[in-house]
C-alpha cells in the first residue's frame, strides 16, 4: 500500500479549518446555445447574466462549438460599455500542439500570426476548426477580477479541436486587456460564418 502525500497548500489551508470549501466554489451562471448563430454575446444584467465584481474570477466553458464553414477560429473580445462595443485592446499569446490521425505529423508551434499586440481586434482561441458532422472545438477560458477599475484584464484559455486537415490540436492562448475600465460584456463567434452549434457556459469563481 502507498501513502500518497498532499503538498497543495490550497487543500492543507482548507482542512485546517476542517472544510474543503475554502478552496471556492463554482457558481453557474447563464448557457448559451448556438443554432447557425453569428454571435454569442455575454452582457453583464442582461438575461440574468452576472459580469461584474460579485466575482473576481469568471470561467466560461466550451462544448462541441460546431462551425458553419471549415477552416475557421473561434474567437473572443471584450466591451467596457454593455456591449455597444467589442473592442478592448490587446495584448496576447497563443501556441499549439498538433497530432494527426494518420500518425505521421505532431509538434509544438507558436502561431504568431493569431497573436496580438495593442490590437482591438478579436483573439482567436481556437484555429483551422473543420465543419465535418463530427468536428468541433471545446474548451475554455478564464477571465479575471473583469469589474477592476485599477489593473488590466488577464485571461487565460485552453481547448482541443477535431481541425479540417483531421489533427488532434490542443491551442493554448492568453493575454491581456490594456484597460483599467470594468469590462461588463464578453463576445464569442467564428471569424468567418455561424456557429451551428454547441454551448457556451459562464460560472462565476467564489
Amino acid at each position: 500500500m502507498s501513502i500518497v502525500k498532499l503538498n497543495n497548500q490550497g487543500v492543507k489551508n482548507a482542512t485546517a479549518f476542517g472544510s474543503i470549501t475554502g478552496l471556492g466554489s463554482m457558481i453557474f451562471i447563464k448557457k448559451l446555445t448556438a443554432s447557425s448563430s453569428g454571435t454569442l454575446s455575454f452582457v453583464d444584467g442582461t438575461d440574468g447574466v452576472v459580469l461584474d465584481d460579485t466575482y473576481k474570477e469568471y470561467l466560461f466553458t466550451f462544448k462541441n462549438i460546431h462551425p458553419a464553414n471549415d477552416f475557421v477560429n473561434f474567437q473572443f473580445n471584450m466591451s467596457t460599455d454593455s456591449g455597444s462595443n467589442y473592442n478592448v485592446t490587446k495584448t496576447t499569446t497563443i501556441f499549439a500542439s498538433y497530432h494527426n490521425e494518420a500518425d505521421n505529423s505532431s509538434g509544438l508551434s507558436y502561431q504568431a500570426s493569431f497573436d496580438l499586440a495593442q490590437s482591438t481586434a478579436f483573439q482567436p482561441l481556437s484555429f483551422t476548426i473543420g465543419n465535418d458532422n463530427d468536428q468541433s472545438f471545446s474548451g475554455s477560458l478564464r477571465i479575471f477580477n473583469p469589474a477592476s477599475t485599477t489593473f488590466v484584464k488577464h485571461f487565460i484559455s485552453t481547448g482541443n479541436e477535431y481541425n479540417s486537415n483531421d489533427f488532434c490540436q490542443t491551442s493554448f492562448s492568453a493575454g491581456y486587456g490594456n484597460t483599467t475600465s470594468a469590462v461588463d460584456a464578453i463576445r464569442f463567434q467564428i471569424n468567418s460564418g455561424n456557429i451551428d452549434a454547441g454551448d457556451i457556459c459562464l460560472y462565476g469563481i467564489a
